[in-house]
């Protein structure tokens, strides 16, 4: 009887060994763009769709084409400003990253037609738009809140952003 308690307790400690298990590493694919990306510093920076630079992608949505004068129209940033400051500016700054990104640079990474789809048609960019849906996720999958935006109102904003460079 002493002998098969010996025996239990040697067979528990050795089952108790060193358990060691391989940690997986988490992989984080970013697509790839159609023009160069900033270069950036960091690796935290390097794995951020934020910080991708796509100018081609028209995103999806009704806006299929933006014709922009190189002179900023003062009158339409003003009122691209109004809006920005009553609908986005709950989750946006143009300075620093909040709920949602900074968009003060946001014309300098983005196309303008993917700027005012975003704006106009959050949900289905979100679905089908890699960018958009991979900013989505980098944000906790905060959920940019469909306000009811005009294609006028868009290019009110889009111009209040392009008015910040």
């Amino acid at each position: 009887m002493k002998n098969a308690l010996y025996i239990a307790l040697a067979l528990l400690v050795l089952s108790c060994g060193d358990n060691k298990t391989e940690k997986k590493k988490f992989e984080y694919n970013t697509p790839k763009t159609t023009t160069p990306a900033k270069a950036t510093t960091t690796a935290e920076e390097n794995s951020s769709f934020e910080t991708i630079v796509d100018l081609e992608n028209k995103g999806i949505g009704p806006i299929k084409n933006v014709d922009l004068h190189e002179t900023i129209d003062g009158d339409l940033a003003e009122k691209g400003k109004t809006i920005f400051n009553t609908t986005c500016v709950g989750c946006h700054k143009t300075d620093r990253k909040f709920i949602g990104p900074a968009l003060g640079d946001i014309t300098q990474k983005r196309s303008p037609e993917w700027i005012m789809n975003m704006t106009m048609n959050t949900a289905e960019m979100i679905k089908k738009d890699p960018l958009a849906k991979g900013i989505y996720d980098e944000y906790n999958k905060a959920p940019m809140v469909t306000a009811p935006i005009s294609e006028e109102q868009a290019r009110a904003i889009l111009e209040y952003l392009r008015s910040l460079n």
